[in-house]
């Protein structure tokens, strides 16, 4: 390692270290929560988020553990911001000193914008068929720089046949989604997707825009730009009502994110990546499309692993190990643990026997620019 400190420090505080992050679970409005529960070895309880005793997961309307968020629920804030173990958000101590958690060639580019949302996601019940806004979509109707690409990484399945639906099978016209969602088609919207079969290991790049959902026993890390903006083609037994699936934009502005476009064939097959057969010591688990948006790879432990400085969240899917870092100190870990280290930290070690998966945010160099160009979606 080297002894340089990582520049762009200069808060005249203490650097921030890093912290080991609870669960952090805000209601949501579909089942899940026991993959969770078991990932983490916490006892599971059948109860809401805000009605689960401290130091238990919920598994009503619990199924998404949100790590390192600096992000709200839409319309809900401040549920699901990340509280540090000092009692601070992440948010704002982000925003005290973005160059030490984030590191400066990423402020450079995205300021105090972490540009980065971790989940664990425990689908209980299968998702409504949704989509989610591109960049240039929630710049000129949401008011913000982030849309909602996501990928998801498959850590676990349970029950027949596991499945995600990702993108239509052939282009379909404006008209006739515009008559599932009036008429709520649930068997027409569904049987329009693409069934991707999934085990663990295998990975999903769903770009903006694509319409998609998630099958019942489905256990995913899930990586997305920091928005909650979903626009729900499906409401009818998820939501209270349709107003509360297109944003506040009505439907007829709201559909004009989703992508109409086939996908099938070679078109297709380059969202997944079948990953689960490989043990080296790191795995990438996206390929280049995805460094716009978020990185992540897969570690197995077994050999020392090198780390550059960098924010990161780590999910620790097996095993145990130790976290060495040149400026932070050290901080044990096990199964079922997830970790925030922040550039400051400098470069780190992984040693131990364990499986654990690395998330940063985007390469600053592939960021796109804020004034009104985009990578990938659907304006």
């Amino acid at each position: 390692m080297t002894s340089d400190h990582p520049a762009g420090h200069d808060t005249g505080g203490p650097p921030p270290r890093p912290v080991l992050l609870p669960a952090n679970q805000p209601r949501q409005f579909y089942r899940g929560g026991t993959s969770i529960a078991a990932l983490r070895g916490m006892p599971a309880e059948a109860r809401t988020p805000t009605e689960a005793a401290e130091g238990t997961v919920a598994t009503e309307f619990g199924p998404e553990d949100w790590i390192a968020s600096t992000t709200s629920l839409f319309g809900k804030a401040p549920a699901g911001l990340t509280v540090l173990p000092d009692g601070r958000l992440l948010r704002d101590a982000v925003a005290a000193d973005p160059d030490g958690w984030l590191g400066p060639a990423h402020t450079a580019v995205l300021g105090a914008d972490t540009g980065l949302l971790v989940k664990l996601l425990d689908a209980g019940q299968r998702l409504p068929v949704h989509c989610h806004p591109s960049n240039a979509f929630a710049r000129r109707h949401l008011n913000c720089r982030h849309g909602k690409t996501e990928a998801w990484v498959v850590i676990g399945t349970s029950g027949d046949n596991p499945t995600v639906y990702a993108g239509f099978t052939e282009g379909v016209d404006e008209r006739t989604i515009d008559a599932w969602v009036s008429t709520q088609d649930s068997a027409a919207m569904l049987g329009a997707l693409n069934p991707i079969p999934v085990q663990p290991g295998d990975t999903v790049f769903v770009p903006a825009g694509l319409p998609h959902a998630i099958g019942p026993g489905v256990f995913i890390v899930e990586l997305q730009q920091p928005t909650d903006f979903s626009v729900t083609l499906e409401w009818q037994g998820f939501l209270p009502g349709a107003d509360a699936g297109h944003l506040g934009l009505g439907y007829d502005t709201a559909l004009g994110c989703v992508d109409t476009s086939g996908w099938s064939g070679a078109r297709l097959d380059s969202l997944v990546r079948h990953t689960g057969d490989r043990r080296d010591p790191v795995v990438p688990l996206f390929g280049a499309e995805a460094d716009a948006f978020f990185r992540a790879e897969r570690m197995h432990l077994g050999p020392r692993v090198e780390l550059d400085p960098s924010l990161a969240v780590l999910v620790v899917l097996e095993g145990t190990a130790r976290l060495r870092t040149e400026h932070g100190g050290e901080l044990d870990l096990r199964r079922g643990a997830t970790a925030l280290v922040p550039f400051a930290a400098g470069p780190s070690t992984l040693d131990g026997e364990a499986v654990v998966v690395r998330c940063r945010p985007p390469h600053p160099s592939a960021v796109p620019a804020a004034d009104g160009s985009d990578v990938g979606g659907v304006e």
